[in-house]
């Protein structure tokens, strides 16, 4: 049975998050460190003033989780390319990393030209980015024989009645999906929803004041991919409340048969949703989580 600690992180209220008015995107990947399958929490943040990134490596068996963070500055004469270290059982872990290139398309995660790596006993663990050649070569270090497998990513984001991101559902694949979620809550018109994958609205959600919760499987790239939202607190909670999306690779592999809508009636051929942590499996399907916060 897998660890579901970093998933319950996943899970757990963003409140503070949106208190702090912060764009962030979390990326949980498994991997071995030490002889050990561990889960790596990566968690890029944004704000009016710089980008940070933290990283926070789960010890099986211990609830204390080993940090370190990284701010990358706004100011000229701070350098964008670094090398930190910290202690994981009395082992030394090396963090690298080089944004002086980096490309950023409105998230706080780096979309191109950048590396992060990180290296325990001359083996690179993890690799973030794509100038990788550039990375072995400043740690001179070699690949791990096992890679990291991104398991969960998590985003919050803020917007008044559009949603986006990016995200590869088939992490062995090159292409990454656009993913847009759109509103409309205010007119003369019953509030509705769309959601796109690669400029095609695959769920349109109608009457949205009686499906604010629901789940559809839509096949992206020949593969089937669950889509799960809930945006009560668009409609009935707090004005400036979240929506929360998620999506998951595959189909599920527990169903009841059909679920119920908010008003109690029967959505006979509606799968049912099933969480990543659901069913035991070594390497879990992608899912990718979205709160995304309305403003006004």
């Amino acid at each position: 049975m897998p660890d579901t600690s970093a998933a319950a992180k996943l899970t757990e209220d963003p409140s503070a998050a949106n208190k702090a008015a912060e764009c962030t995107v979390t990326c949980v990947y498994e991997t071995r460190l030490f002889e050990v399958t561990r889960r790596i929490m990566i968690t890029w943040s944004k704000n009016l003033i710089n980008v940070s990134l933290n990283i926070a490596v789960h010890n099986p068996g211990n609830e204390n989780e080993c940090t370190c963070k990284i701010d990358f500055k706004p100011w000229p004469f701070w350098s964008k390319k670094g090398f930190k270290s910290f202690e994981l059982e009395e082992k030394r872990v090396n963090v690298y990393w080089d944004l002086r290139s980096a490309k950023f398309t409105g998230s706080p995660e780096p979309s191109a030209d950048y590396y992060v790596a990180l290296v325990s006993e001359d083996e690179v663990v993890l690799l973030l980015g794509d100038i990788k050649k550039k990375a072995y070569k400043r740690t001179k270090s070699r690949p791990s024989l096992v890679d990291a497998t991104l398991i969960y990513k998590k985003e919050n984001i803020f917007g008044k009645k559009c949603f986006s991101t990016r995200a590869k559902f088939d992490q062995n694949s090159r292409k990454e999906h656009d993913i847009v979620v759109e509103n409309s809550l205010t007119g003369p018109r019953d509030p509705e929803m769309w959601i796109s994958i690669d400029g095609i609205v695959v769920i349109h959600v109608t009457n949205l004041q009686w499906k604010f919760r629901g789940n559809e499987t839509v096949i992206v790239n020949k593969s089937p991919v669950q889509v799960y939202w809930d945006v009560h607190d668009w409609l009935f909670g707090n004005p400036s409340g979240h929506g929360m999306f998620i999506f998951r690779l595959g189909r599920p592999e527990y169903s009841a048969g059909g679920s119920e809508t908010c008003d109690g009636s029967s959505a006979r051929g509606t799968d049912t949703y099933v969480s990543a942590d659901s069913r035991p499996t070594t390497t879990p399907d992608f899912s990718l989580f979205i709160y995304a916060w309305k403003i006004e």
